[in-house]
């Protein structure tokens, strides 16, 4: 068909879209259904309780007087970041958390090397390593407490008790571990607990490198130094990522170990024994209220960097497939 000079040809006519019909939304509706009851049971067992506990943080409210229960707003919220008890305790959760991830980032990444090398009985020795991330973390801090640090019969006053003896010494000391270093004791049992968590993640990225290039870097002549420093280390940066965070999130909520090894004393309390004690010996519920809200605001921030840098991982590993 000839147009004229000048003229732009029109192009034919677009179909109509068809409306979506009512049997499409109940097919969608059906596809979700199943989805529901999962979704209202995630929302009564994890919203609404933080509603709640979000609701009780704007009260002035002691169980012992109920009567004097009144509305303050923000003042719980003024008293955690003021208060001289919950600023030691925040001060305590940021030194026990930087302690236990640094280490066991560094006893990980040790370990996952060795076992990423083939050895006889490498399957034994890293189901051995897993053991003491698998123990009830109030089992591990128990163990530690009375088979370890115990001063009379714990493992280590007898370890050093058999030494003093090889070199003469028939009455060593006997340092109470606890007593003596509290905090150095509760990250030591955490360390051990949670360094396999790292080595877990530190090993799953040493074996997703590409063997074709570590291989063609020993060609080249790089040593074992050097190919760690520019090939494993930067292949590793994110999964040493996800562990920082993943172990931040774990150790910032930790309990069990500070409410087993030292109840809380001699300088421990971290903030989850701090909201521990104001809510259940205190009675304070807007106080321990308003500070379990800080908790979750922090754990969720940290949580974020995690999922993010999850899903950068995945994001790469869809792209080199």
């Amino acid at each position: 068909m000839t147009t004229a000079v000048g003229t732009t040809p029109q192009s034919p006519p677009r179909p109509p879209v068809p409306a979506r019909t009512g049997r499409t939304g109940a097919r969608a509706w059906a596809t979700r259904a199943p989805l529901l009851p999962a979704l209202v049971f995630l929302i009564a067992v994890t919203q609404l309780p933080f509603v709640a506990t979000l609701v009780i943080s704007l009260f002035d409210w002691n169980s012992l007087s109920p009567d004097k229960r009144a509305f303050n707003g923000l003042d719980n919220y003024a008293s955690v970041f003021t208060d001289a008890a919950l600023r030691e305790s925040v001060l305590n959760t940021v030194l026990l958390t930087a302690g236990v991830v640094i280490a066991t980032v560094a006893l990980g990444l040790a370990l996952a090397l060795l076992l990423d090398r083939a050895f006889l009985g490498r399957g034994i020795v890293r189901t051995l390593l897993i053991t003491p991330f698998l123990i009830v973390p109030v089992s591990a801090a128990l163990l530690w407490k009375h088979a370890l640090y115990n001063p009379e019969y714990g493992l280590l006053n007898g370890t050093l008790s058999g030494i003093g003896e090889l070199f003469g010494d028939t009455d060593p000391a006997r340092p109470d571990w606890i007593a003596d270093m509290p905090m150095l004791a509760v990250v030591a049992a955490l360390v051990w607990q949670w360094t396999p968590f790292m080595m877990l993640i530190l090993l799953a990225g040493l074996q997703s490198r590409p063997a074709e290039v570590v291989e063609a870097a020993r060609l080249d002549g790089a040593g074992a130094w050097q190919t760690f420093r520019y090939l494993t280390l930067p292949h590793l940066r994110r999964y040493l990522e996800l562990g920082v965070l993943l172990g931040a999130v774990y150790i910032v909520q930790n309990f069990d170990a500070v409410f087993t090894i030292t109840a809380g004393g001699l300088g421990t309390a971290n903030l989850p024994y701090t909201i521990y004690q104001t809510f259940y010996q205190a009675h304070e519920y807007g106080l321990a209220s308003a500070a379990g809200v800080v908790v979750v605001i922090g754990t969720i921030i940290i949580a974020t960097f995690a999922l993010r840098t999850v899903s950068s991982l995945f994001s790469e590993e869809a792209n080199r497939a």
